[in-house]
């Protein structure tokens, strides 16, 4: 079980990155949310407070292509790459990335990187 100090604090961070993150119609935000188990991205208008896009390791056609590996790094980078995938078919090129308070590292880096590496631009 994850202490209650640790999620405080990453709440905190996350507190503290969303005052400077905003998106909008022309750049919406690209949040990430990892769990023990899986890892989920959704692309936000919060003008209008929509998700535009979204893909998760839950989702039927990502979940084939996973297996049993939503939960390590090779299952967050099948999400970046949906993710951006899903994005470019709407049209949305450029994005603001919100890594929730998690640490730039390991499956949100993965993610990330992924989402670049197949044409989203942040």
């Amino acid at each position: 079980m994850i202490s209650k100090s640790r999620t405080k604090a990453r709440l905190t961070r996350k507190k503290r990155v969303r005052k400077k993150v905003k998106g909008s119609p022309e750049r919406p935000r690209l949040s990430v949310y990892k769990s023990a188990r899986h890892i989920y991205a959704q692309i936000i208008d919060d003008e209008t407070a929509r998700t535009l896009v979204d893909a998760s390791s839950l989702s039927k056609d990502i979940r084939e292509k996973i297996k049993d590996r939503g939960r390590n790094r090779e299952g967050a980078q099948i999400v970046g790459e949906s993710i951006a995938k899903r994005a470019l078919e709407k049209g949305i090129k450029k994005v603001v990335f919100d890594r929730n308070g998690f640490l730039y590292h390991g499956r949100v880096k993965v993610l990330a990187e992924a989402a670049r590496g197949h044409g989203l631009e942040f």
